[in-house]
């Protein structure tokens, strides 16, 4: 995922976190401590937040900073095993 693409993911998931708590943009800018016309357009992918920003609306949706981002997703050990058996029968 490259940096555009990362950063719409956060911005996808400001959003979805806004609506799964029912707030309006309204809602979530007056807790956040931004305006109404920030927010909009940061969802609309026209602004970029800051580390504070992401900060303050983390804070305000009561979840943590790290749910704006993916999740690296961890091969299980069984199939790190496997590709390493199968890597050393090659050799």
């Amino acid at each position: 995922m490259d940096a555009n693409e990362q950063l719409q993911y956060v911005i996808g998931r400001i959003k979805e976190l806004r609506t799964q708590k029912s707030l309006s943009q309204l809602d979530l800018s007056t807790k956040a401590g931004l305006s109404q016309s920030f927010l909009a357009s940061l969802e609309k992918g026209k602004k970029k937040p800051s580390v504070e920003t992401l900060l303050r609306i983390a804070s305000a949706l009561e979840v943590s900073p790290k749910s704006f981002f993916p999740e690296n997703e961890e091969k299980p050990k069984d199939e790190i095993k496997d590709a390493i058996i199968s890597l050393v029968r090659s050799l």
